[in-house]
């Protein structure tokens, strides 16, 4: 008897043992002939890095945040991805270059791969695709819906939670792509007034409300949505986004999704805090104060305390000795007395090379005023001779100079210039009067001019 409840005990012992608690995913493939040296997966507040060999192999371990949408990205190559944990995913790519899924849990990943392919060859080219008229348009926007539909509700032992999110992707994918409409086949079509009919948004898009954060972490097209309907207005509502200010923004306090909101915020951080907005105090204030996420409060103060020491009337960073196309070399303080017009470029920008025809036209109505015109170029020593034949063959004037190292120039890195091209207003004693002045086919810039008596 005694034996008897020795063996019972141990047997309750062994049943009362709880399975380990399985908490992570795995992820691993082999990919022949990448230079990839990572992949990428990134979800919702999730990002992870996993190493990639010489000879194409990875694999990790994730300790997912949660259950759902994620992007793989390996080089230039993206693949949208449902993960779960206790998921054990091989990758691996088709005859197409595209990515492929095998193993526990791939179900869903091999749908979206099939529905990012499916929804391509149903829209075909995009000039085709958004030139088609309002019905055709609508009618193509719903065929796309419909087989994705169709598709998704044919297999077999898809997870339910993503079965349900997916349903109403759909819905939003569809809105999303009738959102575009307007402008894109203003595009296409080159019809720049072209407006769709008042009926051409369907009443459910017209009337949806952005407050539902569930859909916001699950739908990209939810998102785009989401942003474009705060963005928007506050980018009609504009005239010049160097003035923008902290009244300008109020939809921004109204967001109730808080991941939207650090969107946004992130987003603006990059734009608005520009050294030429005499706001600029009040904004990084505000935009620091309408965020939760730590990452962004870091990048708007580094942001700020960049460029706050470049507002109006500060003494203007200098350049020293730099080449002169005509020979010699050049330096700010040899231009004092002069307003200085600085225009940071390079031969291979094809948006600075755009403003040359108006700044040649500015350069001819402002010569013999007191004002220099001094383009700087930020051509990598390689380049030199490049800009050299550039300048004469496009018959550059105003003072045409080459930064000593490029992007690396202490010009370039105290005005915190990180895209090309960059127009830059000194004044006579050296004095900044705008660090983002108007481009040259701004008209905001003669009256910039005017304004000044120059």
């Amino acid at each position: 008897m005694k034996k008897l409840v020795l063996c019972l005990s141990a047997l309750a012992v062994l049943a009362c043992k709880e399975e380990p608690k399985v908490d992570y995913a795995v992820l691993s493939g082999k990919l022949e002939k990448t230079k990839a040296k990572k992949a990428v997966l990134e979800g919702f507040n999730y990002n992870q890095d996993i190493t990639i060999d010489a000879e194409g192999n990875f694999a990790d371990t994730l300790k997912i945040a949660e259950n759902g949408f994620y992007t793989l990205t390996i080089g230039r190559e993206r693949a949208n991805m449902y993960v779960k944990t206790g998921d054990n995913f091989t990758i691996g790519k088709d005859s197409l270059g595209g990515f492929t899924f095998t193993g526990s849990g791939a179900t869903e990943s091999n749908y979206l791969a099939s529905k990012r392919s499916n929804t391509r060859k149903l829209r075909g080219a995009s000039q085709a695709f958004y030139s088609l008229d309002e019905a055709a348009y609508k009618a193509k926007v719903n065929e796309i819906k419909e087989s994705n539909k169709t598709a998704l509700e044919k297999i077999e032992g898809i997870d339910k939670a993503f079965l349900a999110a997916e349903l109403k992707n759909l819905e939003y994918d569809s809105y999303a792509l009738l959102n575009d409409y307007g402008n894109a086949h203003a595009y296409f079509t080159k019809k720049d007034s072209f407006k769709p009919s008042d009926d051409f948004l369907p009443k459910a898009l017209k009337e949806l409300t952005y407050d539902d954060a569930n859909a916001f972490k699950t739908s990209k097209s939810y998102q785009q949505l989401a942003f474009g309907n705060v963005m928007n207005p506050i980018f009609e509502g504009l005239d010049d986004f160097n003035s923008i200010k902290p009244s300008d923004l109020s939809a921004i306090t109204a967001v109730k999704i808080p991941e939207l909101k650090n969107q946004i915020v992130e987003y603006l951080g990059k734009m608005a805090l520009s050294p030429a907005n005499s706001n600029l105090s009040d904004m990084y204030a505000f935009l620091r104060d309408n965020t939760t996420d730590e990452k962004i409060k870091e990048d708007l103060k580094i942001n700020f305390d960049k460029v706050k020491d470049l507002t109006k009337g500060n003494p203007s960073p200098t350049f020293v000795n730099y080449e002169n196309h005509k020979g010699g070399t050049t330096s700010l303080a040899d231009l004092k007395g002069k307003y200085v017009y600085v225009d940071v470029w390079a031969t291979w920008c094809g948006p600075c090379k755009a403003e040359i025809p108006s700044l040649k036209k500015v350069e001819k109505e402002y010569h013999g005023k007191n004002i220099a015109f001094v383009s700087t170029s930020v051509d990598v020593a390689n380049a030199h001779q490049k800009w050299v034949d550039m300048v004469n063959k496009e018959e550059l004037g105003g003072i045409q100079l080459i930064a000593d190292k490029d992007w690396k120039s202490q010009f370039v890195v105290d005005y915190g210039i990180n895209g090309i091209p960059r127009f830059i207003l000194i004044d006579p004693v050296g004095n900044i009067v705008s660090a983002d002045a108007p481009r040259p086919s701004d008209p905001k810039l003669k009256e910039l001019f005017d304004s000044l008596d120059i």
